[in-house]
């Protein structure tokens, strides 16, 4: 029902971008791009409104509008947004990523002593005090997830005065300080419970299923945000930014970590089939869904114009710009996903398959 009701939109169709150009044009050229267009219409009702259960006060209207090429340049196509997943590898600095391995490995250790070894860290005080609410373990891995779901969105929220305050590197290194723990905790306990639950199928006898249930987790994993393979601002290395991404998978879907959410939380409640499975799942796609809203919110406050533009050739439900016409794919579209990032994702994806039995031996040995 979502999905037809998202497709009946009446927006115009956009025309398609050519991926052998790739400008992005400056702040003042978007605005005038918008300013200036013939086709701009002014739409009866805000689009977020239309298909996104959530209430929305955008900061400026929206408007249905057809992009055409710059007024500097005819030649080349405009994109709005930035090309997502691209890594150049001779813009690549030496010293950043020894920064980066050497910042890894720092927070790993100082996470292990505050947090994961029960010795000296807190973790399972943490989970300790959440677990004495209830007796059941669906609460407890429900309030786990709302615990970080509060915490991390509350954060990105506060995210514009934040780096006003302490600047962009500052407030990433709060932001991941505080996030990570929490994350890790739910992670733990959700492995370590998950099949403590009231049992409500079992099918995975089902010739198939396991396939099934493994390509969905495959796939699931290259609908990552493209601002994840930005590993250098994650570990605030690079300044961190606010991006505006627009090609890639962002074509398919304008909020592809949520979908990708979704499909994990799916094929692992199909396999597991228990009521912690559930509770798991709800937590966690009611978390991303409220993201999803949440990030449309501050990418309008923080971009303008320019989001609109994307956000009204984009779909949060997957393919949906595409099918109406809204989202036009370039011939050579496969080439957005031939890059090191989605390379890297293929293995570590495998990888992660095959170290299974370890992750879930680890988290064992914590008793969380």
């Amino acid at each position: 029902m979502a999905t037809s009701i998202f497709l009946s939109h009446p927006l115009f169709p956009f025309p398609p971008l050519s991926s052998k150009h790739h400008k992005i044009p400056t702040p003042k050229q978007t605005s005038a791009i918008i300013a200036d267009h013939p086709s701009i219409k002014h739409t009866k009702k805000p689009f977020f409104n239309s298909h996104f259960p959530f209430p929305y006060k955008p900061r400026k209207e929206i408007w249905s509008i057809s992009v055409g090429r710059t007024q500097v340049d005819d030649k080349d196509e405009i994109l709005v947004g930035e090309d997502s997943a691209e890594f150049q590898l001779s813009k690549q600095k030496i010293s950043s990523w020894v920064y980066f391995a050497g910042i890894l490995g720092v927070v790993l250790y100082v996470l292990n002593v505050i947090w994961i070894d029960n010795s000296t860290g807190f973790g399972k005080s943490f989970i300790d005090a959440v677990s004495s609410i209830s007796d059941s373990h669906e609460i407890v891995m429900l309030s786990l997830t709302l615990i970080f779901a509060i915490v991390h969105s509350g954060l990105a929220s506060l995210r514009d005065k934040g780096e006003e305050l302490i600047g962009e590197r500052a407030f990433r290194v709060l932001f991941a300080g505080v996030s990570l723990p929490l994350a890790l905790s739910t992670i733990v306990y959700f492995i370590n419970h998950r099949y403590d639950g009231v049992q409500l199928w079992q099918l995975q006898s089902i010739a198939g299923l396991h396939e099934l249930v493994w390509f969905s987790n495959f796939i699931s994993f290259f609908f990552l945000y493209p601002s994840t393979f930005n590993l250098l601002e994650v570990a605030a290395v690079d300044k961190p930014k606010v991006h505006l991404w627009e090609t890639g998978i962002m074509r398919i879907t304008r909020h592809p970590q949520m979908v990708g959410q979704v499909i994990w939380c799916l094929a692992h409640t199909l396999w597991i089939g228990n009521s912690v499975a559930v509770a798991a799942s709800v937590g966690l796609i009611g978390h991303h869904l409220f993201g999803a809203w949440n990030g449309d919110r501050r990418l309008a406050i923080r971009h303008g114009e320019a989001f609109e533009v994307v956000k009204n050739r984009t779909s949060i439900i997957p393919f949906a710009a595409i099918l109406d016409g809204r989202q036009k794919l370039p011939e050579d579209y496969y080439k957005e996903f031939i890059r090191l990032p989605y390379i890297s994702i293929t293995a570590l994806t495998l990888g992660a398959y095959f170290l299974h039995p370890i992750m879930q031996a680890a988290s064992y040995r914590l008793h969380w």
